[in-house]
Formats: structure tokens, C-alpha cells, sequence
């Protein structure tokens, strides 16, 4: 993958093990900060990790639900954190068993568009799970459905959106590492069905089929696990050194923390 793109140097920033006690919220403001800087050229590109525990986080149209109050009080009431991302697509769960990565591109000198983008993590999912006949199209009954959903089998275990900011582009990826995808499937099929209750809305939510979800462990009949998958995609960048916030990074990465925590509370007022 990194001799595909055709970039030399690479920023590798892990954030897999220290999100687990920080919001999600805190690397949505990470990805919009790199790519501000990978985007201006004052940070090379860039491979992001992150894992946060028991977090859902909502899409612009979940926040339109009918009863969404009591779709979120469901979420709280099994233990999950419900977050409001600033960026498209709708309701995903993040646990310690799925690993996000990002991966941050600049199109200051050649433009990148959005196919591009989403095949470029295709290409390097494949590479880091080379045993797996992946493929990308979208699976209806998923959560979070969209045409670059990646599967085995018809199984869903991962999704992928894009982030542009200033000449900056964030491809992220979640992937189901570990644990049970029907079960994730599951609490995501409850949210919807308290948050619509029958309703009509003009905005057709999925109607989640848990049995279509699936962890790489279950896809591939193997333990994988989400620390081995960051020291893999490590190697496979040519080990870069692990380079998290610089100090001169840190008022820019406030600014955008601020605006997401704010944006966060207009869409959930209910103190999330």
C-alpha cells in the first residue's frame, strides 16, 4: 500500500491503547487537525490508530429520529457513550474490539478523488488481511450501509467514510477486530427500532439484520487481535516513528476539539 500511493515518508500516530479512557470525540478533532496540517504541508501524511470503549457514535440523520431521546437513553442504559460525528454516514459502535484507522492524505499538488480515496483503504485492508477474500460493496441489513462496506462472504466487518478539510483528506476505516458482529448488529437494530417505533420518516433508516455482521476473528476462524492488527499496519508503513500531537500542534488540535465538543451538545442536548 505505501509503495502503491507513491508516498515516501509517513507520520504514525497510535492512538489504539490511550483512546480507551478518552472520548471519541477527541479523535474526530485529531483527524480534522491533520488534515489541516497534512493539507497545508506542515505534517508529512499520516496513519492514525484509535480504539475507544463502549461509544456509539450517531450519524446527522439518527439525531432526526422520531424518538431519538429514548433511542439514546436505550444506548446510555447498556453502557454506551452516544457521540454525534461531524462527518457523514450513521450509527456505528465503537469498542475495544474495533480499530479505526486514518489514514490522511494531502491533494495540495494532486488532486485525490473521492473513489480514489476510499479504494486506497481497500487496497491496504487487503494488505494487512491478505488470507480474506474481501470485497467492497455495500451490505444491505448493515449497519452504517454503504457502497465501500467491506465483507467476507457477505459478512460485514468494516465501513469506511472520508473527512476533507483544506486541501487535507482523512480516509477512516472501522474494522470489527474481535469479538461477535451480530451482537454490535444487534444493539444497533434496538436503537433504531426505540428511535423509530414504527413511525414514517422521511429519512429511510436500515433495517439492521444482525446476522450479516461479522469480527475478522469470526470471518477468518482465527484470534486476531486489535493490538497485533496496529503492530502489522506499523511494519506494513515501514515502522515509522510514532509521532503523537507535537507541542505546536496543540492550539490548532483545541480549536477543532472545541468545535466538535460544541457541535457535539447542539445535536444531543440532553448533556452528550
Amino acid at each position: 500500500m505505501p509503495s502503491k500511493s507513491g508516498i515516501n515518508e509517513w507520520r504514525f500516530w497510535d492512538g489504539s491503547v490511550s483512546g480507551l479512557s478518552r472520548s471519541a470525540l477527541e479523535s474526530f478533532a485529531a483527524d480534522d487537525l491533520l488534515c489541516e496540517q497534512v493539507g497545508k504541508g506542515d505534517s508529512p501524511a499520516t496513519i492514525r490508530t484509535w480504539v475507544h470503549d463502549q461509544t456509539v457514535v450517531l450519524g446527522i440523520q439518527d439525531h432526526r429520529l422520531p424518538h431519538v431521546a429514548e433511542a439514546v437513553e436505550l444506548l446510555k442504559a447498556e453502557g454506551y457513550d452516544p457521540i454525534v460525528r461531524n462527518s457523514g454516514g450513521l450509527a456505528v459502535v465503537l469498542d475495544p474490539g474495533v480499530l479505526n484507522i486514518s489514514m490522511v492524505l494531502s491533494e495540495r499538488e494532486h488532486p485525490i478523488d473521492i473513489p480514489a480515496g476510499y479504494e486506497m483503504m481497500v487496497d491496504l485492508v487487503r494488505e494487512l488481511f491478505p488470507e480474506g477474500a474481501i470485497e467492497a460493496y455495500e451490505i444491505v441489513g448493515s449497519y452504517c450501509p454503504g457502497s465501500y462496506d467491506l465483507s467476507i462472504g457477505g459478512q460485514k466487518f468494516a465501513g469506511i467514510s472520508q473527512r476533507r478539510i483544506r486541501k487535507g483528506i482523512a480516509v477512516q476505516v472501522y474494522l470489527c477486530i474481535e469479538g461477535s458482529g451480530a451482537e454490535r448488529g444487534e444493539l444497533i437494530r434496538r436503537f433504531y427500532e426505540t428511535g423509530i417505533q414504527g413511525e414514517e420518516t422521511k429519512f429511510t433508516y436500515p433495517l439492521i439484520r444482525p446476522e450479516v455482521m461479522a469480527s475478522l476473528s469470526e470471518l477468518l476462524g482465527r484470534t486476531i487481535t486489535v493490538e497485533e492488527t496496529v503492530l502489522e499496519l506499523h511494519e506494513l508503513f515501514g515502522s515509522p516513528q510514532p509521532i503523537g500531537l507535537k507541542h505546536d500542534e496543540t492550539e490548532l488540535y483545541e480549536f477543532y476539539l472545541k468545535r466538535v465538543v460544541e457541535r457535539n451538545a447542539k445535536m444531543l442536548p440532553s448533556g452528550h
